[in-house]
């Protein structure tokens, strides 16, 4: 994420599949303890750990396109695309783009867009577009910035979703966009806004997701009700179930440094007058650091987060929605 005016190694399958098999309770001595088992009735939470297991990793060198490795991380999210359901728009997953940086050449940047198309025909035409950055900030000083949190969280909680909506087909129909070079200026959403594959009056709202795998108070903020009042209904439905701690906000331009509404890929949406809903959580010691890596997620909440923005996308989906 680049919050531009905030302060701001990896496990193996073996490990995974460790925690993914163990029983409820371990007996220690004479004290029993519950043990999570990382499951999910809306989709696979094994895999959605994985997911960000791999894209975290050493291999993939902080997923920035001035590495090498950047072209692992885009094999991943075409083929986790694929895997998931989501249709391409015109024969390719494929946008791309330009990347542009001062007093160094252009890098190459790709966006990866696929649909799912909704079952309504009269809603059909129009689209919620769902969107997390896949890229991160690279090495420094020899040190790989592996990105668990930042945002490999929000790209494979894409996929997770695609994959659940694929099962139950959406009315609406969903664009999911996993973008490239938001560490770089949101230069990839900016260009997928202005190269919009159908017309811009078509889009209902953007529901972005940067950050979302971890926070000691079980928080997951919902921002941009400020801006669009006509989603707080749907969010506070879903607040009144949801198994983390849904909080509005983050959102008043009178909050200064903490507020969220320029500070991910959202922003490029909400300058087009798109409106938006943006995921995420509050900055914590490892935002921006080596440090940010997969043994430091929360799998528990992180899975709940991920399930409670679906609960969002069905509600929306199904609530009445008007610009």
């Amino acid at each position: 994420m680049v919050r531009y005016l905030r302060t701001k190694g990896s496990l193996g399958l073996i490990l995974l599949a460790v925690v993914a098999v163990v029983p409820a309770q371990l007996v220690t001595g004479k004290r029993v303890e519950t043990v999570w088992k990382p499951a999910s009735k809306y989709f696979d939470a094994v895999k959605l750990l994985d997911d960000v297991r791999q894209l975290s990793s050493d291999d993939m060198e902080g997923r920035s396109a001035d590495r090498p490795s950047m072209q692992k991380a885009r094999d991943l999210v075409e083929r986790r695309f694929k895997e998931s359901g989501v249709q391409p728009i015109g024969g390719s997953y494929k946008q791309e783009f330009q990347i542009n940086r001062r007093n160094a050449a252009p890098l190459k940047g790709i966006n990866f867009v696929g649909k799912i198309e909704g079952k309504d025909r009269k809603k059909r035409g129009k689209y919620i577009v769902i969107t997390a950055h896949y890229d991160h900030v690279g090495v420094s000083d020899g040190e790989i910035y592996n990105g668990a949190d930042d945002n490999a969280s929000g790209t494979a909680a894409l996929f997770a979703i695609a994959a659940y909506f694929k099962k139950n087909q959406p009315q609406h129909s969903l664009i999911f966009v996993a973008l490239d070079a938001e560490e770089k200026g949101l230069q990839g959403a900016r260009y997928f806004v202005s190269n919009l594959p159908f017309p811009k009056e078509s889009i209902l709202l953007n529901v972005n997701m940067d950050m979302l795998s971890r926070n000691e108070k079980g928080e997951l903020y919902a921002a941009g009700t400020y801006h669009y009042p006509q989603f707080k209904p749907a969010l506070e439905k879903v607040q009144r179930n949801a198994k983390v701690k849904l909080l509005l906000g983050h959102d008043d331009p009178k909050l200064g440094r903490d507020d969220w509404t320029n500070q991910s890929d959202h922003a490029a949406f909400h300058a087009a007058k798109i409106p938006f809903i943006y995921f995420g959580v509050e900055d914590h010691k490892d935002y921006h650091r080596p440090t940010d890596t997969f043994e430091n997620i929360q799998p528990e909440f992180y899975v709940k987060a991920v399930e409670t923005i679906i609960s969002t996308i069905r509600g929306l989906d199904t609530h009445r929605v008007n610009k």
